[in-house]
Order: C-alpha cells, then sequence, then structure tokens
C-alpha cells in the first residue's frame, strides 16, 4: 500500500483556471508523463521541489498557491509541538 503525502495540492483547480489544461498539457510543460502528474494530482506521489516550481511556473503562481503541507494528518490533532497555537 502506498503512503499518501502531506502534501496537498490544488493542480485539478489550476489546471480548470488555467483554460481547462489537461493533464497531459500539464505532463508535456514539465517534461513528465501524464500519469505522474496524476498521481501527485490525488497526493499518492509529491514531486521534487524543483518539479514543483515547474508546476507553479506553468500557472503563473505562487508555489504556495499550488502546494501546501500539512502538518497534522487529516488537518485535526496536536502533536504537543505547537503549544498555544489553534
Amino acid at each position: 500500500m502506498v503512503k499518501a503525502t502531506r502534501v496537498t495540492n490544488t493542480i485539478r483547480a489550476q489546471r480548470f483556471t488555467h483554460g481547462e489544461m489537461t493533464q497531459a498539457e500539464l505532463a508535456r510543460r514539465i517534461g513528465v508523463s501524464r500519469q505522474t502528474v496524476i498521481a501527485i494530482e490525488q497526493g499518492r506521489y509529491s514531486p521534487s521541489l524543483e518539479m514543483a516550481f515547474q508546476i507553479a511556473q506553468v500557472f503563473g503562481v505562487p508555489l504556495d498557491t499550488v502546494f501546501q503541507y500539512a502538518a497534522h494528518p487529516g488537518g485535526s490533532g496536536n502533536t504537543g509541538t505547537e503549544e498555544g497555537t489553534s
């Protein structure tokens, strides 16, 4: 079983915001297979830092608009390392 990554993304939304770009077109523009784009979109694969920047550049947005890191799996719970935060 493949462990899902804590990195979430808005690639699908970005593709539709940018002229309904297909997965194949995004893949071509960043030099990977369509299957790789699918895996990244679905959170089954985290791209390299370089690839993440390439994806953001294709959409003309900052990296953190496309990718976010979930500090707590599922967005809930507290590890006790961030006392006083919510």
